[in-house]
């Protein structure tokens, strides 16, 4: 749909229809800002046909394609009981899930809101909403890492769990008081450090009201986000990672693009660890191995691997830069970027960051008009070899060398101006006289 056109055609309709009451005047500007305020929002993206010059912009932007962490989970299938959760299943519920430990499937936000899942249902946020919410307000724990329910609510329609202690901190107003006897000296009530909770928050909700469910069937419907079974750390970590990447850190390989937790994972602590500088990117490099085993150097720049470096005896080293991970960490399977078609250019709006080591500078504005050629026009912005000037003979200065040969004299028949200046006198060497003859 062209929101242009659309807004040109339906401006001048919204004015008509508002020359009338005070109401259509207010419906009228109503729809005009609505009109715009869609216009406006509309993501642009531009594509300009190489083959027929054709821009076309469209409103519709492509799909977000962020980290599968972060995408929505697939709905469990528990059976749900008919009945009401009563007053002793509801405290034999909360003294089976109270203290209970976990891992962490999924990333767990800090904050108040926390997530929401649905009793067989979708997770929200989930997307970009749930990456801005990790971003905004920090990481509570990460996949993989224990949980433990610290204390459970159950109301009407919802059971909250605050995890690792939960986002608000105990006895928020009893810190503020101290207390002390007769000679002045007093003490806090609560003895902590001040510390700011880090736990998360994870709200279940139903539709019809919390079920007289066991504690099993809660664990089956949290199952997405926590897993309760008993498994070691590192199996805890990987069964949060894709098939193929789970099954390169449990064969302690390393791949490109690995974040330093699941190189860490792989290959545990390495033998040697550097700090060193290429141009002006800074990077880590790890060394795996020692001689005449396979040593591996891994270059980490960040929080990621850009380098892998694998040097075997007698071999020549094998130097892997392709980043293989984040196609498989991707919510779709794809790379980040994909090749445009060949007859089409994709036109980045603003600024564009160019690599001076392996991207020709942009040409410096011109004063030409369209389709105009000015001199050396195709020399402009290209790099010339520098030309160094050439170098002149050296040639003695008068004095220079005291100590050395004589100076050369000037030529005996070199002219000298006369005195008057009209004509320049010869100077001739006087001629030695004539032997006589005894």
């Amino acid at each position: 749909m062209n929101w242009t056109k659309l807004t040109q055609a339906a401006i001048p309709a919204a004015l008509q229809a508002a020359k009338g009451t005070n109401f259509r005047r207010f419906a009228g500007t109503c729809v005009i800002a609505a009109l715009l305020a869609t216009g406006i929002t509309a993501a642009q993206v531009i594509t300009v046909d190489t083959r027929t010059g054709a821009v076309s912009n469209t409103s519709k932007a492509p799909a977000a394609n962020v980290d599968r962490r972060y995408q929505q989970i697939k709905p469990t299938h528990v059976a749900l009981p008919n009945t009401e959760l009563d007053a002793k299943t509801r405290l034999e519920l909360i003294r089976v899930l109270q203290s209970e430990q976990g891992f962490a499937m999924r990333p767990f936000p800090r904050g108040h809101k926390g997530l929401t899942l649905v009793a067989n249902g979708e997770l929200q946020p989930a997307g970009e909403e749930y990456l801005a919410m990790i971003i905004a307000q920090g990481t509570s724990a990460k996949p993989g890492e224990r949980l433990v329910l610290s204390d459970v609510k159950i109301d009407h329609n919802h059971m909250v769990f605050l995890l690792n202690g939960g986002p608000e901190g105990k006895h928020r107003f009893l810190r503020h008081v101290e207390m002390g006897g007769g000679g002045g000296a007093t003490s806090p009530v609560i003895r902590d450090a001040g510390q700011e909770p880090t736990g998360a928050r994870l709200t279940l909700t139903f539709e019809k009201g919390v079920p007289g469910l066991t504690g099993q069937e809660v664990k089956a419907l949290l199952s997405p986000l926590i897993s309760f079974d008993v498994k070691t750390p590192i199996e805890a970590f990987t069964d949060t990672l894709p098939d193929k990447l789970k099954e390169a850190v449990l064969n302690h390989q390393v791949l490109v693009g690995m974040s330093t937790e699941m190189l860490l994972y792989a290959k545990g602590q390495p033998e040697t660890k550097s700090h060193e500088m290429e141009g002006n990117m800074p990077f880590d490099e790890w060394v795996y191995g020692k001689p005449p085993k396979d040593v591996e150097f891994v270059r980490i720049n960040g929080n990621r691997v850009i380098r892998l470096e694998i040097a075997k005896m007698g071999k020549t080293p094998e130097v892997l830069t392709k980043d293989e991970v984040e196609g498989m960490m991707r919510t779709d399977g794809t790379p980040l970027t994909q090749a445009a078609a060949p007859h089409k250019t994709a036109i980045d709006l603003g600024d564009v960051e160019r690599n001076p080591d392996t991207q020709a500078p942009a040409l410096p504005p011109s004063l030409s008009g369209p389709g105009e050629k000015m001199p050396n026009a195709n020399e402009r912005g290209t790099m010339k070899p520098v030309q160094f000037p050439k170098q002149k003979p050296d040639t003695p200065q008068p004095g220079a060398t005291p100590d050395g040969e004589p100076e050369a004299q000037p030529p005996a028949d070199t002219q000298a101006p006369s005195a008057d200046g009209s004509q320049p006198a010869t100077t001739t060497p006087p001629q030695q006289p004539a032997s006589q003859p005894n």
